[in-house]
C-alpha cells in the first residue's frame, strides 16, 4: 500500500526539522533543505519488494535532474514507513538489500558511472544508479551517530559530482573541517568509519555503524558494470 500524502508530509516535515536544527552537523544537507535543492519520497518498507520500483522510478528522475542541476548541494531523500524498530545490523542489511535490488533493476539499462568503481572493496567505490554516482547516508532510530538518528529508516542519495565540484573549487577541505568540528562538539568525536574517497571504500560508511575488522560488503555489481575511468595524470 502506498503511504498516504498526509503521512508523507508528516515524515517530510520531521526530516526538515532534524536537518534545520542548529546543532545538526551536515552543512551540505542544511544548504540543500534551506534552498529546496533536494527531492523527498516516502515508501512502504526498507528492503521490501513493493518499495523498489517506485523508489527506482523517483531516483531515476532525480539522476536525470542532477546532470543539469545548478545547486551546489542536492540530495534525494528516501524515507520508509517500516520497519519501525531496527538494530544497526538489521538496518545495514536492509540498506544493502535495497541498493542491490535497485542495481539489479538498473543494470540492464544504464552503465555504472565511470568515475567510480563498482567493486565495494575498491577504495574508489561508490553506488551508481541511472549513470550517476552517489554517496549514500543511512538514518534510523537506533543509529550510534546522533546526527543519523531519525524515527523513519531513511536513505539519502548524495551525488558524487557535488563533492568533486567542491574539491575543484578548493572548498571541500574547509567544509569537511567544519562538519567534523560540529560532530566532535555533538558527540565527542567524528564517525570512526570516515575516510577520504580513494583511501578506503566508502561502502563501510553508508549505514553509519562502526563495522568490525574484516567486514565484507554484501553488494555485488553485475559483471557488465565495468571498471572506472582513471583520472588523467
Amino acid at each position: 500500500m502506498t503511504p498516504s500524502p498526509t503521512l508523507a508530509a508528516f515524515v517530510h516535515d520531521n526530516f526538515r526539522a532534524l536537518v534545520l536544527n542548529d546543532r545538526f552537523t551536515c552543512l551540505g544537507a542544511k544548504s540543500a533543505v534551506r534552498r529546496g535543492g533536494y527531492r523527498f519520497g516516502l515508501y512502504e518498507e526498507l528492503g521490501g519488494c513493493s518499495s523498489i520500483e517506485p523508489l527506482a522510478a523517483d531516483l531515476r528522475s532525480f539522476a536525470g535532474e542532477v546532470a543539469t542541476a545548478d545547486d551546489r548541494f542536492t540530495s534525494f531523500v528516501a524515507s520508509f514507513v517500516e520497519p519501525a524498530a531496527l538494530t544497526e545490523e538489521t538496518f545495514e542489511a536492509r540498506l544493502w538489500q535495497t541498493l542491490q535490488a535497485l542495481h539489479d533493476l538498473d543494470a540492464g539499462e544504464h552503465p555504472w558511472n565511470r568515475s567510480v568503481s563498482a567493486d565495494p572493496a575498491d577504495p574508489h567505490f561508490a553506488f551508481s544508479f541511472a549513470g550517476s554516482a552517489f554517496f549514500v547516508v543511512g538514518l534510523h532510530a537506533a543509529s550510534s551517530r546522533a546526527a543519523r538518528r531519525f524515527a523513519w529508516p531513511t536513505l539519502v542519495f548524495n551525488p558524487h559530482q557535488q563533492f568533486e565540484e567542491l574539491r575543484r573549487a578548493g572548498r571541500y577541505q574547509r567544509l569537511q573541517q567544519v562538519i567534523r568540528e560540529a560532530e566532535t562538539a555533538l558527540q565527542g568525536g567524528i564517525n570512526p568509519m570516515l575516510a577520504e574517497f580513494g583511501e578506503r571504500s566508502e561502502a563501510s560508511q553508508y549505514s553509519g555503524r562502526r563495522v568490525e575488522a574484516g567486514w565484507q560488503c554484501p553488494f555485488h555489481a553485475a559483471a557488465a558494470a565495468g571498471k572506472r575511468d582513471e583520472e588523467p595524470e
